[in-house]
């Protein structure tokens, strides 16, 4: 179940997420969904973090929640426990990775080099998070990667945008990407949940 291929299938784009008021968290993630992104990954980020996670995973079942930026044991449990559906880490540690395994839910470990994908594949993985994706050498890195190591798939987040999102989305070793584009901290502030949409039907149209 580790295995988070088929979280990376879901949308051409998967929404990185963080959000200040738990208010907002419900009419975020439905505006996504009526653009046509059914996934989101809400970041740990805030103190309030976890209960929009749970309002989320209890009260839009049609989009898939998972916690991004686990740094500890201690996050992955909480998350867990208030319903995210899969895990994300911003980069990687063996005893973070060996805790988050032993879960049953999809694990995407962030990773900027080739011994931590190395690393990670040693624990059974092959897809992950390249983050961050553009000051960590962007499209020119994953593809030079993908020479002597082809069978990784990779979720590049971090300083892509919706014209860069193609740059990545046309390599063979990316199935997805990661942005904080289409939820933009004014429409949210705002509760401009129809700005949201229209961006997400935006990035729904990409294609690798």
């Amino acid at each position: 179940m580790a295995d988070a291929s088929k979280v990376l299938s879901i949308s051409p784009v998967i929404p990185v997420v963080t959000i200040e008021d738990p208010q907002d968290a419900v009419p975020l993630a439905r505006a996504l969904a009526d653009g046509g992104v059914k996934i989101i990954e809400l970041t740990l980020r805030t103190d309030s973090a976890l209960t929009s996670l749970k309002l989320i995973a209890e009260e839009v079942p049609d989009i898939l929640v998972g916690a991004g930026t686990i740094l500890t044991p201690g996050q992955a449990d909480a998350a867990v426990s208030a319903g995210a559906q899969f895990l994300v880490s911003p980069g990687v540690t063996p005893s973070l990775l060996t805790h988050m395994l032993t879960f049953d839910v999809p694990v995407l470990p962030g990773v900027a080099t080739v011994g931590e994908v190395m690393t990670v594949l040693e624990n059974g993985l092959d897809t992950m998070k390249f983050f961050p994706a553009g000051p960590a050498g962007g499209p020119n890195y994953l593809a030079a990667i993908g020479a002597p190591i082809p069978h990784v798939r990779f979720c590049p987040t971090g300083g892509i945008s919706l014209s860069t999102a193609p740059d990545y989305l046309k390599l063979p070793n990316v199935s997805c990407v990661g942005g904080s584009w289409l939820t933009p901290a004014a429409a949210v502030a705002a509760k401009d949940w129809s700005r949201i949409t229209s961006l997400a039907r935006e990035a729904a149209t990409l294609s690798n």
